[in-house]
């Protein structure tokens, strides 16, 4: 009858359609919302929060959905506002290179729009089809490519947000060459919407590329000290990849058919430029490997097929013995080397089925792990351990709630944690808006 109440509310503020009840209120990934609400503008947005804030209402966020299994203590919060109705190019200035989209669009309806501009958005997130642009920015989410691309910090040049209690706030410009004043940008982007809600986004643009091809450079051997070998002597030379990531065999048997230690070499320039890169590739190849090159069209399949690797929360785990998980570790560059390597051992200790990947110009990985749930939570803790045991950390990007409750998702707090909770504190004093989603349950 509650439900029926807040839908009488709401509707004042939104249309009856706007405004549905979901009959049980759960989620298997959690962070659901007993009342959906699907604003149309910002306005709508405002006019929701500020209706929380008075009314003392959780609310959780919601885009395409494949973020659902990150972070989250709540299983269902009084209200769920979905972006989804919320999609569009507000302006772009194709001369400028810079785009403002509404933080519900598709991130790959956005690059299909920008395409016909030649022109694209310098990130590369898992499941583009289904991510929603404030999703991407929210969570800052990146793939392998962020080597040359850099995060969503590099690409964000501004920002409208909603706060908790309704007021509309812009940070950063419109313009790339805009540098006055403190970056608020980076306030937001990563906090998993605990902030406030991101409603537009203004975003730098790279033309799209001449050229582009993908080295396939595979090590039978097994023996990761020739992948260093090779990794340094590449890194200290002047080629400029735009990926340079190591894939574990069982991901490599995956996407190219051979169980290898494989590593993933991408290029974007003019077809010359990228030519060159590809024969210097060719001519410190060590012996005993195997290499094979991917031209255009046939690198930007297995990019497509790749952005697809890991669990999606759009299309949850079906229920049962298995579930999935996905890790995202943080080490120095060629520690990668060890953070992989420990993935691909424990699918025989701990009985699970891994793919990783890491970048070893970045030193970011990607684990993902399928098995069955105390398997799954003994592999988790000891990737953890052995991140933490090389100065780095690990972050629990998909897990299913009812093992969220359980592992904690983002690890130990920061030293400078109650800067966070002093920032949370003063922008949502109620905490009504994405509670415990983030950090230390900010």
């Amino acid at each position: 009858m509650l439900s029926l109440e807040w839908k009488d509310e709401l509707t004042a503020i939104l249309s009856e359609k706007q405004v549905q009840i979901e009959e049980h209120g759960s989620h298997p990934l959690g962070n659901s919302g007993h009342v959906t609400v699907y604003p149309q503008s910002e306005e709508e947005i405002s006019n929701i929060l500020r209706y929380a804030n008075t009314h003392g209402k959780r609310v959780c966020i919601v885009g395409g959905g494949t973020k659902r299994g990150f972070g989250g203590q709540l299983e269902c919060a009084d209200i769920l506002l979905s972006l989804a109705n919320y999609s569009g190019i507000v302006e772009h200035a194709a001369a400028d290179m810079t785009v403002t989209v509404k933080s519900g669009t598709v991130f790959q309806q956005l690059q299909d729009y920008l395409a016909e501009y030649r022109q694209k958005v310098a990130l590369d997130p898992v499941w583009p089809q289904y991510a929603t642009i404030g999703g991407v920015i929210s969570a800052n989410d990146s793939g392998p490519k962020r080597l040359g691309y850099g995060s969503a910090r590099d690409s964000v040049i501004g920002l409208r947000i909603v706060y908790p209690d309704g007021t509309v706030i812009r940070s950063g410009g419109k313009v790339v060459k805009n540098v006055a004043g403190y970056d608020m940008n980076k306030l937001f982007i990563g906090a998993m919407g605990t902030l406030g809600v991101i409603s537009e986004i203004t975003l730098k643009l790279r033309p799209l590329p001449k050229y582009e091809s993908l080295v396939l450079l595979s090590f039978p051997s097994g023996n990761l000290e020739e992948v260093r070998s090779f990794a340094v002597q590449f890194l200290d030379s002047m080629m400029e990849p735009v990926c340079f990531e190591l894939l574990s065999p069982s991901l490599s048997e995956r996407l190219i058919g051979q169980r290898a230690y494989t590593l993933a070499i991408g290029f974007e320039d003019v077809e010359s430029a990228v030519h060159y890169q590809e024969e210097f590739v060719k001519r410190l190849q060590p012996p005993n490997t195997t290499i094979r090159i991917l031209p255009q069209e046939e690198a930007k399949s297995f990019w497509q097929t790749f952005y697809t690797i890991g669990p999606n929360g759009a299309a949850p785990d079906p229920l049962g013995q298995e579930i999935e998980a996905a890790v995202k570790i943080g080490v120095v560059n060629l520690d990668v080397l060890h953070i992989v390597r420990e993935s691909d051992l424990l699918q025989e200790s701990c009985h699970v089925h891994i793919e990783a990947h890491g970048g070893l110009g970045h030193g970011l990985c990607q684990v993902y792990i399928k098995g069955e749930s105390e398997s799954v939570a003994t592999a988790i803790e000891r990737l953890r351990t052995a991140a933490s045991g090389l100065g780095g950390y690990a972050v629990v990007k998909h897990l299913p709630f009812s093992l969220r409750k359980r592992i904690d998702v983002w690890g130990e707090n920061p030293s400078y944690f109650f800067l966070l909770d002093g920032i949370k504190r003063k922008i949502d004093p109620n905490r009504i808006l994405n509670n415990q989603r983030f950090i230390g349950g900010i």
